[in-house]
């Protein structure tokens, strides 16, 4: 079995073709679209959840067959469609520099997409290496459970506080202390509640050292 890196890429603005346009493109468009990626769809026909995507100029549908140079300017290669030969010639057309993920072949893979729990700026991912798709989809779903929508906004105030906390105080116990009280359980309860202005009070008391 591969072991794989994980890794997290910033995808913003660059692009990424996937070849086929059916459900399976359909789920890859999915986890794509809040990376703000350039997404490429090359493919005779379209899923109709995509096509009012392709027509809010979300995603760019090429309406054909596939050709080597659709891959010209792609960083990430997703060959998913349910014909061997087709994704074969995705994968013999990608350069040495592209990461190609065929989806039905993943021994043939540069690279897996995992299952993935997103709230905002906050990104869970669970993978079995391919052993057991339906373990990662269930242990998805649990988290979805653990991890509400809640945490959206609970980790961009966190991140604002941060930078706060980090122009308030110089490096140090004093700052890494501050940085520590953010983790007050309350504040996730605050947040879940909808109770900003006492969420607000503490960051305000914790930057003048009340709270520390």
């Amino acid at each position: 079995m591969t072991n794989y890196f994980p890794i997290h890429m910033n995808l913003e603005y660059k692009t990424v073709v996937i070849v086929g346009g059916g459900h399976v493109a359909t789920q890859k468009v999915a986890s794509l679209l809040p990376a703000k990626a350039n997404i490429v769809i090359v493919s005779p026909a379209l899923h109709e959840d995509l096509q009012p995507l392709a027509e809010l100029g979300q995603i760019t549908w090429k309406q054909k067959e596939f050709e080597p140079r659709d891959l010209d300017d792609a960083i990430l290669i997703i060959a998913a469609t349910n014909v061997t030969a087709v994704n074969e010639a995705v994968q013999e057309a990608a350069q040495h520099w592209q990461l190609m993920n065929r989806t039905d072949r993943q021994s043939e893979s540069d690279f897996i997409t995992p299952a993935t729990v997103r709230r905002g700026p906050f990104v869970l991912t669970v993978s079995t290496s391919g052993a057991s798709p339906g373990l990662a989809r269930k242990i998805k779903a649990e988290l979805e459970d653990q991890f509400d929508d809640a945490y959206e906004d609970y980790v961009c105030f966190l991140q604002q506080a941060r930078l706060m906390v980090a122009a308030k105080f110089d490096k140090g116990p004093q700052r890494r202390a501050a940085l520590q009280a953010l983790l007050e359980p309350n504040i996730l309860e605050w947040t879940r509640q909808g109770e900003m202005d006492r969420r607000e009070a503490y960051l305000q008391q914790l930057l003048m050292g009340e709270k520390q």
